[in-house]
């Protein structure tokens, strides 16, 4: 008996979240079907099988975990051939058989920001933001205001303009329900010149009670989750594979902008947009 932890990549669009619901499509379900059929788990209950992240609906990953004890190590492209394009296996690590996948070392997200046309960012202004809200802070504002425990450590938070896009990245040990998605609104909103950094502040006292409405999922990606003493062995063919459904979907993306582009040229007089 060994046990393995298995990194997830999926596009989060048609799913209804990472965890099992009875009737409805999600990335475990998915995920614990393909293992059971491939052979790499038997009894669910016995395999002690656990999981990094439950992402919520719309949510992406790169580097989810799922972990699980198993009779022969897992051929990760014969779990991909079973699995939907839109969810693969990108790597594998042999791990301690008491490995608990909750306790990560560090997690990363990142937020894609798109900007309309009449939007400007105050770049500068949502750094400085970005920056009040590393560290180790009452998060119980940028999550449910029954939260147990809402001290969290966040060690980074980042800004980075890209063309009509602008990345926020955080890292930290672990992330309360929405909290990454309200943390990323505030910012939106400084750099929009909507809030000021006093207003961050206050969202950090637990104090106050402010009333913060979390970006929409489909933008978030959950990029790593990295645990201490464990490297994962990276499957190029399967990194190959996700890069081209990826690519499918994009273009899908594109034919329905273009669509839509062409319906508001000609409602606009046939104008170029």
């Amino acid at each position: 008996m060994i046990r393995v932890a298995l990194k997830v990549a999926y596009l989060g669009t048609d799913f209804y979240g990472f965890q099992r619901q009875p009737g409805l499509r999600t990335v475990e379900g998915e995920l614990i079907s393909a293992f059971q059929e491939s052979g790499a788990i038997g009894n669910l209950g016995q395999s002690n099988y656990s999981i990094a992240g439950r992402t919520d609906r719309g949510v992406h990953a790169l580097g989810n975990v799922v972990s699980f004890r198993t009779d022969k190590e897992p051929i990760i492209n014969q779990i991909n051939d079973i699995l939907p394009q839109d969810i693969r296996i990108l790597g594998s690590a042999r791990v301690p058989m008491g490995f608990k996948t909750r306790f990560a070392h560090k997690r990363h997200y990142r937020y894609v920001l798109c900007k309309q046309q009449e939007d400007e960012w105050e770049i500068g202004k949502m750094r400085e933001a970005a920056h009040l809200m590393e560290g180790t802070h009452n998060f119980i504002n940028f999550s449910k205001r029954n939260e147990r425990n809402p001290l969290r450590k966040v060690d980074r938070v980042s800004i980075t303009p890209k063309n009509q896009l602008c990345l926020v990245d955080v890292e930290g040990e672990s992330f309360l329900w929405n909290m990454v998605r309200k943390m990323v609104a505030v910012l939106d909103s400084v750099g929009k010149g909507e809030l000021g950094l006093e207003y961050v502040q206050k969202c950090l006292d637990p104090d106050y009670q402010a009333a913060i409405t979390p970006m929409p999922p489909e933008s978030l990606i959950l990029m790593d989750v990295f645990y201490q003493g464990v490297e994962f062995k990276e499957d190029p063919y399967a990194c190959f594979r996700f890069i081209q459904s990826l690519g499918k979907e994009c273009f899908n993306h594109q034919k329905m902008v273009s669509a839509t582009k062409e319906m508001m040229g000609a409602l606009d007089g046939n104008k170029i947009i």
